[in-house]
């Protein structure tokens, strides 16, 4: 996110904005203005955006016209014997993290829980899934593990 911030304060040094507009240059002034008007005019969607943001870190999604991919990093700590992968039309539930963690990530469009390739590589669950309208339980995906460089 800073480095959109970067690119805004970039774009705005070149632009000559009129006398009392300066203020528009200074992009924590703008960041503090966005959110105090997210928070007033929606503060439930406010917060979940701010709530998702934070639980998607280190997920990230990219998508074809009939996979979706979805990368995942794992901690050190994981035992390859424990990590199970669930996979769901509407989400994934990453089981046998550290300390008996789960993880479910929602995903952004409904896949075929049955059509699923998953492998692990320096640590980074790499998943992907074939598109496909909603169905309903989550099946488990093999999981092959590659060694890293």
């Amino acid at each position: 996110m800073d480095n959109k911030w970067d690119e805004l304060e970039r774009w705005l040094d070149g632009q000559r904005l009129p006398k009392g507009f300066d203020v528009m240059k200074e992009p924590d002034w703008v960041e503090k203005f966005v959110r105090k008007m997210m928070t007033k005019s929606l503060p439930a969607a406010a917060n979940s955006i701010l709530d998702q943001a934070e639980a998607n870190e280190g997920i990230s999604f990219f998508e074809t016209h009939n996979n979706l991919l979805v990368k995942f990093h794992l901690p050190r700590e994981t035992s390859r014997e424990d990590l199970r992968l669930y996979v769901r039309d509407d989400r994934l539930r990453i089981e046998g993290l550290p300390n008996n963690q789960k993880e479910t990530i929602k995903l952004p469009k409904l896949v075929r829980p049955t059509i699923c390739q998953a492998v692990v590589k320096n640590y980074i669950l790499q998943v992907k899934l074939r598109k496909r309208p909603r169905a309903g339980t989550y099946y488990e995906a093999d999981i092959r593990w590659l060694k890293g460089r």
